[in-house]
């Protein structure tokens, strides 16, 4: 095992009574007693490997099954599998396992018999929750339905177990506290971890099933973002994230020190990626960690999250672009719906949620009408002002009410509250060529047309008072000439957030930063 037969273990794996720990464990205390109490015929079968140390005398010829593949279709056959042990009990002269390998488990038991020795049954009981085991066993088919496991039609009868890792005796986050489903009732509310307590324990918290997937459909929305927009001509770039000077009205800016002077980390990457544009790059797109101060403890923000970000050249008007865009969201909601409905399962196992619903092509609404809706409703708003947070949850659920999606787009806002940079609405005295995409009452990208004519965009620079030096690197880009253009900057953990229909930004980041958390 590990690189040699069972015939010279001994080279590469000890039982517990010959291998020492830095300190005795009840396992030691366990086995110890057990060999003194009479034969045991399964020495060289179980026990505590050797540290792994990546030694050059290795062999390489131990072949590990992942638990997800262990099916029926292995009945008989004996198989080697690492992963965690879950949890284990122990009645008579046998003991019950479950064995995790991600969100993947499966049912082990060690059954005193001919060749496996009561002593080896009871250091499979000793084992401490969450240790790292290596299992040879034989694959067998339940007689029903195991219900605690994914794995539900098979089971695994032990032949040899190592313990690779062994987990301290007291954990200071119970995967089942850490797991235990969030619904309505909240009768385990009690008993429950709160998010601190799995934050502050992010390595046990990340074991659980939920968490398992919800980082891997993030790390899929990331793939479908940089495949969908390479498909269509959009090239890659990676534009800095410390800058000399700061964005909008200044005040949501990390300063740091930058050998004898000062400099700022992005809020976000759009200047570079437009002039990327004005370099004739045409579509360009980011990934990448943007930074703001937020002094909030809200739901949905972050001091540091990813943005994907991108921008393109259009030839006549920007909802071309406002097209692309939708088309992008729509064909990420295609790709998890059609391809990850195990992985949504698992976490609506925890998080009970409604499903996703969206419509293609994607509902595009204009601010004065959204304006209107919220009137309608009581809210006092002027023709400028911009959505709190209260209302957009309003409007969005108005929006559900009325057309029956959770995704939406929320065009023409009024230029007053954009930047510099976007481009006024040609037809409106009050509004601009710029829009918000909403996911469940809840804005996730915020966009529009740059302004690409070099004198107009110096006049409204000046007319925002914008600190013309520092911006000349960005104003400069288009003295030279630029094509229109449009784009806008997309929160990865937002978007994830809101699919899944989660109630914390901080469940969908897998270590969050806000004002108050900078571990771990």
């Amino acid at each position: 095992m590990n690189g040699n037969s069972s015939q010279n273990n001994e080279s590469s794996v000890s039982t517990l009574s010959n291998y020492t720990h830095p300190s005795e464990t009840s396992i030691d205390k366990a086995n110890t007693n057990d060999q003194e109490s009479g034969k045991d015929i399964s020495v060289g079968k179980y026990g505590v490997l050797k540290m792994i140390q990546s030694s050059k005398n290795v062999l390489y010829n131990t072949e590990f099954v992942r638990v997800k593949n262990i099916k029926t279709n292995l009945a008989d056959k004996s198989v080697w599998i690492r992963g965690r042990l879950h949890t284990s009990y122990a009645r008579g002269k046998q003991c019950f396992m479950i064995v995790r390998q991600q969100q993947w488990s499966i049912q082990v038991l060690a059954v005193v018999s001919d060749t496996i020795s009561k002593q080896f049954v009871k250091f499979c009981s000793n084992i401490t929750k969450e240790s790292v085991v290596d299992i040879k066993g034989k694959v067998a088919r339940t007689p029903s339905k195991i219900g605690s496991c994914s794995q539900k039609d098979v089971e695994l009868y032990i032949e040899e177990l190592w313990v690779v890792s062994q987990s301290a005796d007291q954990l200071p986050l119970l995967l089942e506290d850490a797991y235990r489903p969030v619904n309505g009732d909240d009768k385990d509310a009690d008993i429950r971890a709160n998010l601190d307590t799995k934050l502050d324990n992010r390595a046990i918290d990340l074991r659980t099933p939920a968490n398992q997937a919800i980082f891997r459909l993030e790390a899929v929305v990331c793939k479908f973002f940089r495949e969908i927009l390479t498909a269509k001509g959009f090239v890659e770039i990676f534009p800095p994230r410390i800058k000399n000077a700061v964005t909008g009205n200044g005040t949501n800016v990390f300063k740091i020190s930058y050998f004898k002077g000062s400099a700022y980390l992005a809020q976000c990457p759009t200047f570079h990626n437009i002039i990327a544009i004005a370099g004739d790059f045409e579509r360009v797109f980011t990934i990448g960690p943007v930074f703001r101060p937020e002094d909030s403890n809200s739901h949905r923000h972050l001091t540091e999250f990813t943005n994907l970000n991108l921008e393109m050249t259009f030839k006549h008007h920007y909802h071309e672009v406002v097209d692309v865009i939708a088309s992008l969201f729509t064909s990420i909601f295609k790709g998890l719906r059609e391809n990850y409905q195990s992985e949504i399962k698992t976490i609506c196992e925890q998080y009970s949620v409604e499903p996703f619903k969206f419509l293609d092509p994607p509902l595009k609404l204009e601010f004065p009408m959204a304006v209107n809706m919220l009137r309608e409703n009581g809210v006092e708003m002027g023709d400028e002002d911009d959505l709190s947070i209260p209302n957009e949850k309003l409007l969005g659920r108005l929006v559900k009410a009325k057309y029956d999606t959770d995704f939406y787009i929320l065009d023409k806002f009024p230029l007053a509250i954009r930047s510099f940079e976007t481009m006024p609405d040609p037809d409106s005295k009050v509004g601009s060529n710029s829009y918000d995409m909403f996911m469940r009452g809840e804005e996730v990208l915020t966009g529009g047309q740059r302004i690409h004519d070099y004198h107009y965009l110096m006049k409204r620079a000046k007319h925002c008072q914008v600190d013309i030096e520092k911006f000349a690197y960005y104003l400069d880009a288009f003295r030279y000439g630029c094509p229109p253009l449009a784009g806008g900057g997309i929160g990865l953990e937002r978007v994830v957030m809101l699919y899944l229909g989660l109630d914390n930004i901080r469940i969908a980041s897998m270590f969050p930063r806000d004002s108050k958390r900078l571990t771990p």
